[in-house]
């Protein structure tokens, strides 16, 4: 049998298939975790019903279950879908799970009707792009139903794109090169997405002739600001200024501000360069550490600025937070150097007790860090325009975790500490091009990639999806990554302390390691409550309604990883139904489920269902290597003329109501 997983260049990319890049001997996560739980006063806490969990029989958890099936305490209340792998996608009973988006669909009322077999850049600039992720909502006039969907589209996967792409002969496998257009429809399908969309009759409906509708792309002229801006670093030859850039490029999870802006974070960037530096090259080192170039995309063939030989300083234009006004569908979109850059997954945010507001950001990558970013002013919530330059003054800080469950973040400011021109920071435009070296000398804990962080403003704690670390050996194991060849990852929950969440110190603790709980070795630490079709693997996306309660989306769960497909999971993190988990929507087979988005008002979810179809070898109901030409699904049309198209659906309740009340 054929390895999907290794055949195609972009979903390696994705899955972050690639030779860890920090080469520090910072303590990592694992590390620390492992001694904590081998303290004898660590069971005593609330975890200690979910430990007991990874150590039990399975005999033992239903008995363990049924005894206290009457009052279990949990937060959510639906029936649980039943985990599996299959075509299509379910949820929980009760509930509507209706396609709203899917590549290709018109935003705009000229945008031509969908065509796989005649794409081009230009109609694909009028519709919604590829691989849908990050799913954002930002009510209109403060409306539960009638708002503005923005959706970052992260990645492409020309195998499941373009006819003609994978050739079979003789039983052998090829990949063709993309020609020039294909690659121009790629660049035209990453980006974002930024259209109107209304509830009339409890549907939910795309508005294509809304004023503020708008595709954002690799061909969009954005701005950089903040203290890399202007930057010798920063210049090309098509941009001497060092402050304008074209386009963004794998936008995964992002956020909305308070202000109502639309935040898209550049992710897996060293993708999309090829070309080679002579090793003397005065940014060798900077791209080593981000693992520039990696050539996953055949961009350079065509377009000089993605060939590092020539132009150089491209890459360091990328990888950024990207802000956008989106009640001005002609605004620059706003690359904020502020806020670091390497490889940012989600940027969600809270505004604290003193006003300033607070962004989470992870950098995912096995043995990468934990960041968050402290505005300097504050938030005014009379006065939309005061708030439109935050993001380019602040502290960005790095989260360094201790094996007695307290943490410390450290402020990533030039001249402080190691961070000086010795050590190759001149100025803080050196610290945010560089933020993994600099964060690297001040001895930061190395994380099992870190993805998707939420802030809960309910219970005041924060919490970090760790989706996974199969590279980490036993002798990097440490107090927050606890587990040697982690396959199924982890989630933190840090309390900032005084509940201040600029504070610059906190403390931590694990809520789940992940992973069947029923298999001793796998070291799961769900709670009794939680069920055969409960558990899962690899957190990645997650969300917080307005009651307080954690969603968890995840990213690897497969036939052969862990017997089921990715889902959405509602995971309580409260009283006694702590680490308890339950499953609420589960994606049709090759698919990662991203998103998750609650209206403000809970009575609707959007979950976004990227590249189903990647995969299916390991799939009895399949078994082969999945292509445009012969797909695992055809999801969501089922219609033998269309391929597989990533896409928004929208959740809720039969007759209305809060989901899961």
């Amino acid at each position: 049998m054929t390895d999907q997983s290794r055949l195609f260049k972009t979903s390696q990319l994705e899955a972050a298939d690639a030779e860890p890049r920090n080469a520090t001997d910072n303590p990592t996560m694992g590390e620390l975790i492992s001694a904590r739980f081998s303290r004898r006063g660590f069971l005593q806490g609330s975890l200690a019903v979910s430990a007991i969990a990874a150590t039990v029989s399975p005999l033992a958890l239903l008995s363990a279950r049924d005894a206290r099936a009457q009052e279990t305490g949990s937060a959510f209340s639906f029936t649980e879908v039943e985990a599996g792998i299959d075509e299509n996608h379910h949820v929980a009973e009760g509930y509507d799970a209706d396609i709203l988006l899917r590549w290709g669909d018109g935003l705009f009322p000229d945008a031509p009707e969908f065509d796989p077999t005649a794409q081009t850049a230009a109609a694909q600039e009028r519709q919604f792009g590829y691989n849908n992720d990050y799913v954002g909502y930002i009510p209109l006039d403060g409306s539960s139903e009638h708002g503005l969907l923005v959706v970052n589209h992260e990645y492409t996967n020309p195998h499941l794109m373009f006819p003609g792409i994978v050739t079979l002969a003789e039983g052998e496998m090829t990949l063709n090169p993309l020609s020039k257009e294909q690659v121009d429809i790629e660049l035209a399908a990453h980006g974002g997405t930024i259209v109107e969309i209304i509830k009339t009759d409890g549907k939910w409906a795309v508005v294509k002739d809304g004023a503020l509708n708008r595709r954002i792309t690799v061909n969009t002229e954005m701005t950089l600001s903040g203290p890399a801006a202007g930057h010798a670093r920063l210049k090309t030859n098509a941009d001497p200024s060092g402050t304008k850039v074209f386009g963004t490029i794998n936008n995964c999870a992002g956020g909305v501000t308070p202000w109502g802006t639309y935040i898209m974070a550049e992710e897996n960037i060293h993708g999309y360069f090829g070309g080679e530096l002579p090793a003397d090259h005065p940014e060798a080192a900077n791209y080593e550490r981000l693992g520039i170039p990696e050539g996953s995309y055949e961009w350079a063939n065509f377009y000089d600025r993605f060939d590092i030989s020539k132009e150089p300083n491209e890459p360091n234009r990328f990888g950024y937070i990207v802000e956008v006004d989106v009640m001005d569908p002609n605004s620059v979109p706003k690359k904020r150097t502020a806020l670091g850059r390497f490889k940012h997954e989600g940027a969600e945010s809270i505004v604290n007790k003193d006003g300033r507001v607070v962004f989470y950001l992870g950098d995912d990558e096995r043995f990468d860090y934990v960041y968050k970013f402290v505005t300097s002013g504050t938030y005014n919530p009379d006065d939309r325009a005061a708030n439109m330059d935050l993001l380019d003054e602040g502290t960005l800080y790095v989260a360094k975790f201790a094996e007695d469950g307290s943490m410390e973040w450290l402020p990533l400011v030039q001249g402080q500490g190691p961070l000086t021109a010795e050590n190759g920071f001149a100025s803080q435009a050196d610290v945010v091009i560089e933020t993994r070296r600099a964060a690297d000398l001040l001895g930061a804990t190395k994380m099992d990639r870190p993805e998707d962080i939420q802030p809960n403003g309910v219970n005041g704690k924060v919490y970090v999806m760790l989706t996974n670390n199969t590279r980490r050996a036993a002798d990097q194991v440490d107090a927050a990554n606890p587990r040697a060849e982690n396959a199924f990852g982890h989630i933190i929950e840090i309390a900032e302390a005084d509940g201040d969440f600029a504070a610059t110190s906190g403390n931590w603790e694990v809520l789940l390691k992940c992973g069947d709980p029923s298999i001793a070795e796998v070291g799961a630490t769900f709670s009794t409550d939680t069920t055969a079709n409960g558990w899962f693997g690899m957190p990645d996306n997650c969300a917080v309604d307005s009651l307080g309660r954690l969603w968890v989306s995840t990213d690897g769960n497969s036939p052969s990883a862990t017997g089921r497909t990715d889902g959405l999971w509602a995971v309580d993190t409260e009283g006694n139904a702590r680490a308890t988990s339950k499953l609420f929507f589960r994606v049709p087979v090759g698919a990662e489920m991203c998103g998750p988005l609650f209206t403000p008002d809970d009575e609707t979810a959007f979950v976004a269902v990227q590249h189903p179809a990647d995969g299916g070898d390991d799939w009895e109901g399949f078994g082969r290597v999945s292509y445009y030409e012969d797909l695992s699904t055809r999801w969501p049309d089922f219609d033998d003329a269309m391929p597989v198209r990533p896409s928004v659906v929208v959740i809720t309740r039969q007759g209305g109501g809060k989901i899961a009340v």
